[in-house]
């Protein structure tokens, strides 16, 4: 692994005295498993083409109809008003018209046209004609259905050649391991019609498998990652941003056990007395005496779904007290002269402390740990660990005592099975899981568990990578001071949804202590907040619409009437603004609405007073050469603000047998840190998620109460360390550090979302330049007309940047839906209809949702050129009212950069920026 600087910053082109920006060097590649090629054998390409020539065929006819109307109704004046056989003729005629109008041929076409030669010989020749259009659509049609199921069985042909494709079923193995096992069936069948089972498992593996070929997600082999390099300089504004990279042939997997497996270990362990009784026990972290209470953090952990794909114990902590007794306070006075007691020392201590018996003991003890004001550290996993499961298997082998030697032998099994797992085909991998799955249960167990105890469904998490340093271009935005990006940048902090929660606490903070005010207990500010203020303003605003029934925006709950929050508003009723006015100007025949740097400009200056001075941010981006135009675009996909985001999920992936990658971002993060201050990583404390685990990236640690460091004692700063403080001339609330005497910025490494965590951990970043900006450029825009049920929504652009992709929204009910008596071929040329009629192209991306678009609701890819692919889609589609969004899939085939030797690939690039806005020299804090 080489080791270029992760971040190369160069002078910005901003005004004096305003900030500098630049572009990190190093990014994270997200890369589709399969080549988008891999999708094209399930298309139906003839049967495409056939509705193509229906369509167009029922379009001719429709036009040729209405000059018809007016030579019918001709004919029908021409007609004997006064004699029985004129007015049998007007019948005759009047229903022809109605027949043609109606698109259907006449009762007897040769009567028909014999009538017009007698009656209005002009109307006889388009007559005819429309006639023998109309018959040719008849035989068209009649083609339809043998066509789409030769091509059918075609396509799943195809599809059951990829379902023998590795990457894909060892990614199902992990996602869907009961879909996995039933693959082989569905093979065995080979060419048989499937039947209803069999159509219910094709259209399951259809949406894995496109979404392996098409999209960008990691997990397992169905994406891969690979980290690449910008080139030193950017390329000129007018080069090619989207030069080709080229990944690895063969992927590397490197996999993990669910950390989950352990928590539950855990406590068997800690519900066995003979077992519990030698284990080291330590103080919780941050206690304290208060008068005459004991003050330390109580946690509650509320076990996750072990049934679910993924789960993760959820934490809350809380100050808690306990009334000081003789008997406490002698026992504080034990752990002041031992860093660790074991459980039977403790016990053996009390009794003969207080000559108690030994049942009564080990139940103060035993009340102690379920409180919380004891720990057992040794079981606790470390979120820098490259490897949890062997970590575990090394504390127990440390205790030394027979059944903790006899434990960590037993999970010699399960450890090779992992060891085994990256190299083996999916068929072993198969029988490594159940070896895994069957040897973690003997461990339960020996532990006392019941025979039937479950363990997660999951019991293995995998990353894969497809390279490294891989070399490309910047974009032309890399210029100078950010450009295009840059200027967006400037708008993200009005979509940031916790930047509320920060000045509210800002705002308690200064209501509190006053301006330039100070406070030492820091635990005591997280207890106050949490529970004199932020519990119920959560509780009151988790139901918030941002945007109201009346189609208004919803201001933000300004309980302590902060000037900030009305700023957020006032940027966000800005940003609203703008675009309603950008679409009532829009003209609908253009595919793209655009904003320019004043629009943007004008929503960042009421903003930018709140934002953070130090701004590391993370943006997924997709880069594209538009095919109609030909130009250059940045599809910005998310945005996020953090550090070392785009990476530290995967630095066990790219540490290899060292930490070089990991060190090598540390190093990165300590070059970019503002001047006079210290970058410490708040870890989330006991969250049992893999989600949180990644290398050591900052120098520094922020240790929370009942925590235990993964980083030298020197580089530990506990909160009795720490104060918080107002700085009057930033007007902003921050962490300091008394012994080192300089500011503490804290940061989160994981991919948690902070609501997830712990209070005291939550709070804590609510000081940190982390931040969620979720880009909803139409939210508070009046949708276009509708047209049977669809509305539709342009391109929005600024400069070379796409903020938001082509939409068409309806619901599911306005969709096509199979009628009774009608073939597989109708109903794909309803499809095509339905689509033809609202400028729909073949490849999108829907999203079905219950409501306006929740943040958890995935896309998923349809190809209305493969009736399997609308078939698939058509299982998502479960209520009539549901919303449905299609959006253009843009990068399009033509625009992938991305290549192996099996084809172009979809691929995202996770990129960072870091904004560091510059201050007047002087620390008054220092």
């Amino acid at each position: 692994m080489s080791s270029p600087t992760s971040a190369t910053p160069r002078p910005a082109e901003s005004a004096p005295g305003d900030a500098d920006w630049h572009l990190g060097r190093r990014f994270m590649l997200r890369v589709a498993g399969l080549p988008a090629a891999a999708a094209d054998g399930l298309r139906c390409a003839d049967a495409h083409r056939w509705a193509e020539d229906v369509l167009a065929a029922e379009e001719a006819l429709a036009a040729g109809a209405e000059p018809l109307s007016d030579l019918l109704h001709q004919a029908v004046g021409a007609t004997d008003t006064d004699s029985e056989e004129g007015a049998a003729q007007r019948r005759e005629l009047l229903a022809l018209r109605r027949r043609i109008h109606n698109n259907r041929l006449p009762a007897d076409p040769a009567r028909a046209v014999h009538l017009l030669s007698v009656v209005h010989p002009a109307a006889t020749a388009p007559v005819r004609a429309w006639i023998e259009g109309r018959r040719k659509l008849d035989r068209l049609h009649a083609e339809g259905a043998p066509l789409l199921g030769t091509e059918l069985a075609a396509a799943r042909a195809v599809l059951r050649e990829l379902l023998t494709d590795p990457r894909l079923r060892r990614g199902l193995l992990l996602a869907s391991p009961v879909l996995e096992g039933q693959l082989d069936g569905y093979l065995r069948a080979g060419e048989r019609a499937p039947n209803g089972r069999m159509r219910k498992m094709e259209r399951s593996v259809l949406q894995y498998l496109y979404r392996t070929a098409l999209k960008t997600s990691p997990f397992s082999t169905l994406t891969g990652v690979a980290t690449g390099l910008f080139a030193e300089e950017p390329a000129a504004p007018d080069g090619a941003g989207t030069a080709e990279m080229r990944i690895e042939e063969e992927w590397t997997s490197h996999v993990r056990l669910n950390v989950v497996v352990l928590a539950r270990l855990a406590e068997l362990l800690l519900a066995r007395p003979e077992y519990r009784r030698d284990l080291p026990l330590r103080l919780a972290s941050g206690w304290g005496r208060d008068d005459d209470r004991v003050r330390y953090v109580r946690r509650w952990v509320t076990a996750g779904d072990d049934s679910a794909a993924m789960t993760f114990d959820a934490v809350k902590d809380r100050l808690f007290f306990l009334r000081r007794s003789g008997t406490l306070d002698r026992l504080l006075g034990l752990f002041g002269e031992r860093t660790e007691v074991r459980h039977h020392e403790l016990a053996d201590w009390l009794a003969e402390e207080h000559g108690a018996d030994a049942e009564g003991c080990e139940a103060y003890v035993a009340a102690l740990l379920q409180l919380g004001m004891v720990r057992v550290p040794l079981l606790d996993t470390d979120v820098h660990s490259g490897e949890p499961l062997r970590t575990f298997q090394e504390a127990l082998t440390g205790l030394g005592t027979d059944w903790s030697l006899r434990l960590a032998g037993l999970l010699d099994e399960p450890a090779e099975a992992m060891a085994r797992y990256p190299k083996a085909d999916h068929t072993e991998r198969a029988a490594l899981l159940r070896t895994l799955r069957a040897a973690l249960g003997r461990v339960q167990r020996e532990l006392g568990a019941a025979e039937d105890t479950p363990l997660p469904q999951t019991l293995l998490y995998e990353d894969v990578t497809a390279g490294a340093d891989l070399p490309c271009p910047p974009p032309a935005w890399a210029h100078g001071d950010g450009g295009s990006l840059r200027r967006v940048e400037g708008v993200l902090p009005a979509f940031d949804v916790t930047l509320p929660q920060r000045i509210t606490f800002e705002g308690f903070f200064t209501a509190r202590y006053g301006s330039g005010g100070r406070c030492e207990d820091l635990l005591g500010l997280v207890h106050d907040f949490h529970e004199d203020f932020f519990d119920q303003y959560l509780s009151f605003t988790s139901g918030r619409s941002a945007i109201g029934p009346d189609g208004e925006y919803v201001p933000e709950e300004n309980w302590l009437g902060l000037p900030g929050i009305k700023a957020v508003d006032s940027a966000r009723r800005a940003f609203i603004d703008r675009m309603r006015a950008a679409w009532s100007g829009h003209d609908p025949r253009r595919g793209e609405l655009r904003l320019d740097s004043a629009d943007l400009a004008g929503v960042a200056a009421e903003i930018t007073p709140l934002t953070s001075g130090f701004a590391p941010r993370c943006h997924h981006l997709q880069l594209v050469r538009d095919p109609e135009t030909g130009a250059e675009l940045t599809v910005l996909n998310r945005s996020y603000g953090g550090l070392s985001f785009p990476f530290s999920r995967f630095t066990q992936a790219f540490d290899g047998e060292g930490t070089a990658f990991s060190d090598e971002l540390r190093a990165t993060a300590g070059r970019v840190t503002p001047p006079g201050a210290v970058l410490a990583e708040v870890t989330g404390g006991p969250v049992t998620t893999n989600l949180n685990l990644h290398g050591r990236l900052t120098d520094y640690q922020i240790v929370c109460p009942g925590e235990t460091a993964s980083v030298p004692e020197d580089r530990q700063l506990h909160l009795d360390d720490l104060y918080a403080v107002h700085d009057p001339g930033e007007d902003r609330v921050l962490l300091r550090s008394k012994r080192l005497g300089t500011e503490v910025v804290p940061v989160y490494l994981g991919y948690l979302v902070p609501l997830a965590l712990p209070a005291i951990s939550r709070t804590l970043l609510l000081l940190s330049p982390s931040s969620m900006s979720p880009l909803d450029v139409w939210a508070g825009v009046p949708e276009g007309a509708e047209r049977d049920g669809v509305t539709t929504r342009p391109r929005v652009v600024h400069e070379d940047i796409v903020l938001s992709r082509r939409s068409w929204t309806t619901t599911a009910g306005r969709l096509p839906a199979p009628a009774a008596g009608t073939g597989e071929a109708d109903h794909f040329l309803d499809w095509q209809r339905w689509r033809h009629a609202h400028g729909l192209p073949d490849e999108v991306f829907a999203t079905v949702s219950a409501g306006p678009g929740p943040l958890g609701v995935k896309p998923q890819y349809v190809d209305f050129a493969s009736p399997l692919s609308l078939s698939a889609f058509e299982t998502l589609l479960r209520e009539p009212e549901h919303r449905v969004v299609f959006r253009e899939m843009l990068p399009g085939r033509g625009g992938l950069h991305v290549r192996s030797a099996a084809g172009t690939h979809v691929a995202e690039l996770a990129v960072e920026t870091f904004t560091t806005r510059r201050h007047p020299k002087g620390d008054p804090h220092a």
